[in-house]
């Protein structure tokens, strides 16, 4: 299942690892070992901060997956299911179905 994997490097840890010259070699470590299909980094809420897009197989490779930012970065992560354009067509029916089923009180 593709999920958006995402990061936040608490402040100090970002800043030691800065300071150690161990922040890239850390995260690109993690990156060639968990081969996402996209990686991106920023601030946000005042943390050095990464989204990624990674395939999981099934939930026994959560921790494959997060287990590496949280003892390598110190990190918070989070997960979240993501659909593609075409997974969302595919799920049509079960979208019209659930309109008519589940229609708004008036």
């Amino acid at each position: 299942m593709r999920m958006l994997l995402k990061v936040h490097i608490p402040v100090d840890r970002g800043n030691q690892l800065v300071r150690d010259g161990k922040l890239g070699t850390t995260l690109k470590s993690i990156l060639s070992e968990l081969k996402p299909e996209a990686a991106y980094f920023f601030e946000e809420h005042g943390e050095r901060t990464g989204l990624m897009v990674v395939n999981l197989r099934d939930a026994s490779e959560i921790p494959r997956f997060s287990e590496p930012f949280f003892v390598g970065l110190g990190a918070s992560v989070k997960l979240r299911p993501v659909m593609l354009p075409e997974d969302l067509a595919k799920a049509e029916p079960d979208l019209q179905r659930a309109a008519k089923t589940w229609r708004e009180a008036a």
